[in-house]
């Protein structure tokens, strides 16, 4: 009698799921009302569970059960692609479920901090799988493409602003640039265009100076203090001494800067050259913009890290030595990594 029961139970059951699977392919092509539009965020690992839970939750569907079931029969486990969709009113289940197996209207996000360099940025973006490393790469020393987006001799360092994109699979690399280049001119050039008439520096030179600053310091009262420092080299020809240009001009970087590589020519070696380097050597945050445009109103000509994120200012050689043999200790070996910045 037990397995009797149970079959009928068994039976029972599965006439009630064919029942409502059969009422909800009824009403799959149903738009679903809800407070939209909303948005639903599909991480990497989210399993199909998890997504017609945050489909439910977000009121994009109203049976995340059902709905999981039908798309286990369209075989959509393993199918989904990941990033934010946008769901606007009336949106039926099945086309839910299409958007999540083509990934048709899906954003990938990705924050682009500040003080990368282009050949990072492309890194970061083929990491997340928004972009390919060399198609970017290719895509960036395009030199039509430059020149379209008015960057032509100048080069795309500096131009790509830093912050948060949400980017389609379809978008291609180059929209991807001028997308980051159009941000950069919002954000950025009105800030580049207020330059003091009495700052003989261009736009072009200020941004280069800011990406200079962004690399020395991440201490927010600082930057002002770093700009002042090499203001003050420029109006007197002094050399930048700058170690982050030096890094930036040689290929292959190691991580371990030498004497050696403080001799090298290059148009980026600021020991050797007694002004700014031909462009900026990452893109810089506004912060750092803002800063190379007002730079604080002290005597400065040196400074010296003091290990703890932190710098030293000094007016003169004799207080930054003093300073340099405090937090630096000499090192007698010329292929020795230094770590110093404008020493003299």
């Amino acid at each position: 009698m037990t397995t009797v029961l149970r079959c009928l139970a068994s039976i029972a059951a599965t006439v009630a799921i064919a029942a409502g699977l059969l009422f909800y392919n009824i009403n799959y092509s149903i738009p679903v009302v809800g407070p939209v539009p909303a948005e639903v965020r599909v991480e990497p690992g989210d399993s199909l569970t998890s997504v017609a839970r945050k489909l439910q939750e977000q009121k994009v569907i109203t049976n995340g059960w059902f709905f999981l079931l039908w798309a286990r029969a369209r075989g959509a486990e393993k199918r989904i692609h990941r990033g934010l969709y946008r769901f606007d009113s009336g949106v039926a289940p099945r086309e839910v479920l299409e958007r999540l197996l083509t990934g048709k209207g899906v954003f990938l996000s990705v924050t682009v901090p500040e003080g990368l360099t282009v050949k990072e940025i492309a890194v970061l973006l083929d990491k997340m799988q928004i972009a390919d490393k060399e198609k970017f790469l290719t895509e960036a020393s395009n030199s039509t493409l430059l020149a379209n987006i008015g960057l032509q001799g100048k080069g795309l360092e500096g131009y790509l602003f830093p912050t948060t994109y949400h980017f389609t699979p379809a978008t291609t690399e180059k929209d991807i640039i001028i997308t980051m280049v159009e941000q950069f001119r919002k954000l950025s050039q009105p800030i580049l265009a207020q330059r003091p008439s009495s700052m003989r520096l261009t736009a072009h030179e200020i941004l280069t100076l800011a990406s200079i600053i962004e690399k020395e310091t991440g201490i927010t009262e600082e930057r002002a203090l770093v700009s002042a420092v090499f203001h003050n080299r420029l109006k007197q020809q002094m050399p930048l001494q700058s170690d982050p240009t030096v890094i930036y001009g040689i290929k292959d970087f190691n991580g371990n800067l030498t004497r050696k590589d403080l001799q090298d020519a290059n148009p980026y070696n600021t020991y050797r050259i007694a002004a700014l380097p031909p462009g900026p050597i990452c893109n810089p945050s506004v912060a750092s913009i803002k800063a190379a445009l007002q730079p604080a109103d002290v005597p400065y000509l040196y400074f010296v890290s003091k290990n703890d994120g932190t710098h030293l200012f000094s007016e003169t050689i004799e207080a930054h030595n003093r300073a340099v043999r405090t937090y630096q200790p000499v090192r007698t070996n010329p292929q020795t990594p230094r770590k110093v910045a404008a020493r003299q």
